[in-house]
């Protein structure tokens, strides 16, 4: 009898990179002499990250400045969902970025009816903010891997669990 073979799909990010890309982006920004005098500010509560900057050029540069952090620290920039810029007291602009973890029940559900729907002898199912793939064959797993490597769900996806 065949073993079943399965890997799980996930959309994680390191929480610990992300407080590292935020720390060299508050040193960066310090050391800057277009921010020399300004009151920007970057921080980290929970999920959210918030920049609070003095113009909208400002903020635009700080967020630029911890996308490049980030991808140094191989944070998936992708599963950032940036918030609306919104006035903040003082004539400051404040804007909220939410890392997201896990996959939504919605892309989830997406995810499912896309691997069903190439017809492969393989069962996925969703198990809470992931979805495990099995099948009796090897071959088709790794076919479906390439299939959703190449797929945009606005969210990064690892493949783990390989076994």
């Amino acid at each position: 009898m065949a073993k079943d073979v399965s890997f799980d799909l996930v959309s994680q990010v390191n929480m610990e990179e992300v407080k590292n890309a935020i720390n060299q982006t508050t040193k960066e920004i310090s050391q800057r002499y277009d921010f020399k005098n300004s009151k920007t500010e970057i921080s980290f509560e929970e999920e959210n990250i918030k920049v609070i900057a003095d113009d909208d050029f400002k903020l635009k540069s700080i967020i630029d400045i911890l996308q490049t952090k980030m991808i140094r620290r191989n944070v998936p920039i992708k599963n950032l969902d940036y918030g609306k810029a919104e006035d903040a007291s003082g004539g400051m602009v404040r804007q909220l970025i939410k890392v997201k973890q896990g996959i939504e029940s919605e892309k989830a559900k997406k995810i499912v009816k896309d691997i069903k729907g190439l017809k492969m002898k393989v069962q996925a199912q969703i198990m809470d903010v992931q979805v495990r793939v099995s099948g009796k064959n090897k071959d088709d797993l790794q076919q479906v891997i390439q299939f959703l490597k190449e797929q945009d769900y606005e969210v990064e996806l690892q493949f783990i669990n390989y076994r």
